[in-house]
């Protein structure tokens, strides 16, 4: 089970009433978006230009795999905490572990996982990460795993 402790960036959001389904609940593809959100914020809170990557460098990420496990109801105008880990960066691919809480909660309400490749723009096939993009990345995370 994850944990609040376990992770170190947090995005809040406020669950909206378009979001909820007719068991009033969040629908399900809408944690996709949530964890979408968070990452873009980590990513501008960890200085990681992602459209400059695009623009100058010529590489963009695709999304491989995403998992989501849902373990306890979110509602309507909740205040919701996404959070972002780096879990894994391999040669070409970074693994990010997501997890929900309620603000100001410890229980995890959704636990999750993405999985992204870099490839050049066009291309779709697997690129080598910019160094640039690692280096801003965790400190303990810059060495490259192999795969």
């Amino acid at each position: 089970m994850a944990s609040r402790a376990d992770f170190d960036f947090f995005s809040t959001l406020r669950v909206r009433y378009a979001e909820i389904d007719a068991q009033g609940v969040v629908f399900n593809a809408h944690y996709l978006t949530y964890f979408d959100t968070a990452l873009n914020d980590f990513m501008r809170e960890s200085d990681i230009d992602y459209q400059g990557m695009v623009d100058t460098l010529g590489v963009d990420f695709h999304l491989v795999k995403s998992t989501v496990e849902y373990l306890r109801p979110i509602h309507f105008d909740e205040l919701i905490d996404v959070a972002v880990r780096v879990a894994r960066v391999g040669r070409s691919s970074v693994t990010w572990d997501m997890a929900i809480f309620r603000s100001a909660e410890s229980e995890c309400l959704t636990r999750g996982e993405v999985i992204w490749v870099c490839a050049k723009v066009g291309s779709h096939q697997s690129h080598p990460l910019p160094q640039a993009f690692v280096d801003l990345l965790p400190a303990g995370l810059r060495t490259l795993a192999p795969g």
